[in-house]
């Protein structure tokens, strides 16, 4: 579904059937301590970046609020874990690099 950044989630949800306007970020909902959601937050959400770049089914994204600088706004920031590897930690948009190997016209270059 489009936040209200514009730009393509999963894990946003709105419903505006009948004059409803409930929406929420499903991902800061089911954290492990739930994060009440912002629509502010949607504009600097890394999210629908990561989901464009990686369709990893085995990688989980665990969210937090930081601030980049300290007199900034809060902002989602991301940790990754992989299910099948245990890895942690890693750039969510290249993946943990044992889920799925590079095509063999990437691996002819590389050596």
């Amino acid at each position: 579904m489009r936040t209200p950044a514009g730009k393509e989630c999963r894990y946003f949800y709105g419903n505006y059937h009948r004059g409803r306007e409930i929406e929420e970020c499903r991902l800061l909902g089911e954290a492990t301590s739930p994060i009440e959601w912002k629509r502010a937050y949607c504009e600097t959400c890394p999210v629908p970046g990561i989901l464009l770049a990686n369709a990893c089914t085995e990688m989980v994204l665990i969210p937090r609020l930081g601030r980049s600088l300290p007199k900034l706004k809060q902002q989602v920031q991301i940790k990754t874990y992989c299910n099948k590897t245990g890895r942690a930690g890693f750039d969510p948009h290249i993946g943990c690099g044992e889920c799925h190997s590079l095509p063999p016209e990437f691996k002819n270059g590389l050596k």
